[in-house]
């Protein structure tokens, strides 16, 4: 089991999940980050810190973003598992799902003036 992170982290990336991650899990993709199933060890610090409400327990993920599970999953597909985010960066491309979505969360964005 892992945590997911679900739309509403497109075009946010806010990162506070990623300064509490122990493992550095969490992944910085274009337009969301994404949390490496294997990598993870279930520890759930990620979630209370997010202020978007995005990070999710697998059994938990609402119905409407069931595609993230798989999103995240398949980001992972040709990185393999690198063993820490921090060594690789902002990566720039995102799971085709995501990379196809028009504009997101640009409420959230303005309110907390975000580019």
């Amino acid at each position: 089991m892992t945590y997911v992170i679900a739309q509403p982290c497109v075009d946010v990336k806010d990162r506070a999940c990623v300064a509490e991650c122990p493992v550095d899990c969490i992944y910085e993709g274009e337009r969301t980050l994404y949390i490496h199933p294997d990598e993870c060890v279930d520890c759930g610090a990620c979630e209370p810190v997010c202020p978007t409400e995005a990070i999710y327990y697998e059994d938990d993920l609402p119905e409407q973003w069931s595609d993230y599970y798989r999103a995240n999953v398949d980001f992972f597909k040709d990185l393999g598992s690198p063993g820490g985010a921090f060594n690789t960066g902002v990566l720039d491309f995102d799971d085709p799902m995501i990379a196809a979505l028009p504009p997101q969360n640009e409420e959230y964005r303005a309110e907390h003036g975000l580019e």
